[in-house]
């Protein structure tokens, strides 16, 4: 059962409060700006993410405020000084980010006011953020506003003009390293998630490796009620269909033997007890081996 709901029947607050519930975790864009008079802001924004690389772009959205429709002073400024340093948001810091949210007067120093420190920046006046560890100096390509309303949008295009990134949060390879830099994105209401620790998994990306598909799997796992999506998942993106040798090679696998060899046991129960070995063999990251056990009753 769902329940639906007309965006055009539903207040916008509430419409408001779905989006960012389902549409999470997001990353957030702290936002340093100035005004024409060389006054700072800062302000977290989780309507943000990057779009390309060729031009680098990044989009956040200071929306127009929905209780009143009036507009944030990052928007503000930005109209003024089409430049920003968007700032990455790590568990240390969030705290101090979620502090400088609130909604000060204008004119007031959030840096000051969040207890971050400003350093200057290389090619953009607004400064960046001392204690995040990425610090992207951006200027603004284009502003789209799409609408006039209370909670309308209102899309800063960013290109990047140099990026900082603090070397404690870079592997060998030099690239950042998602188990170091320890981020957290927004939730709804007053959640937050961290990206740390036992939160942090791998799926690998197929891209351009071939993959068999779940309708290529046989039909007694394709139905099965012990697997789940994601370990039907991880079978169908195999490259190949398992060759006789590998078959042969399951039968062998601990546990195995047993479960084909029982005279006893119904198919319907064979089944499921293979299930569980397939998925105790995917858990053990052994992909290749739990397919080849698909097949072989």
């Amino acid at each position: 059962m769902y329940k639906t709901f007309n965006p055009a029947e539903i207040q916008h607050s509430v419409l408001h409060k779905l989006m960012l519930g389902a549409i999470a975790p997001r990353p957030i864009a702290f936002a340093s700006t100035i005004d024409s008079e060389g006054r700072p802001n800062l302000s977290p924004f989780s309507f943000f993410n990057a779009f390309g690389v060729n031009p680098s772009t990044i989009i956040f959205s200071p929306s127009r405020r929905g209780r009143d429709n009036t507009t944030k002073d990052t928007f503000e400024n930005i109209k003024q000084v089409p430049e920003v340093v968007i700032n990455a948001v790590t568990y240390s810091m969030v705290e101090q980010v979620s502090l400088a949210s609130t909604e000060f007067p204008k004119g007031v120093n959030e840096f000051e006011k969040s207890g971050f420190t400003a350093i200057a920046s290389e090619m953009v006046r607004p400064p960046r953020v001392a204690e995040s560890p990425v610090q992207w100096e951006c200027r603004v390509r284009q502003v789209i506003e799409t609408g006039s309303g209370g909670g309308a949008a209102n899309l800063v295009i960013c290109e990047v003009l140099l990026v900082h990134i603090s070397e404690d949060v870079l592997n060998a390879e030099g690239l950042i390293d998602s188990r170091r830099i320890d981020l957290v994105g927004r939730m709804g209401g007053d959640f937050y998630v961290r990206a740390n620790g036992s939160s942090l998994f791998e799926v690998e990306k197929p891209l351009t490796k071939p993959a068999i598909g779940i309708d290529a799997l046989p039909v007694h796992l394709k139905n099965s009620p012990v697997l789940s999506g994601n370990e039907l998942g991880k079978l169908g993106s195999s490259e190949t269909i398992p060759s006789r040798e590998e078959i042969e090679e399951a039968a062998h696998i601990p546990g195995v033997k047993e479960i084909i060899d029982n005279q006893i046991l119904t198919l319907e129960a064979k089944l499921e007890m293979l299930h569980k070995l397939i998925r105790r063999q995917l858990a053990l990251g052994l992909k290749k081996e739990a397919l080849a056990m698909g097949y072989l009753l």
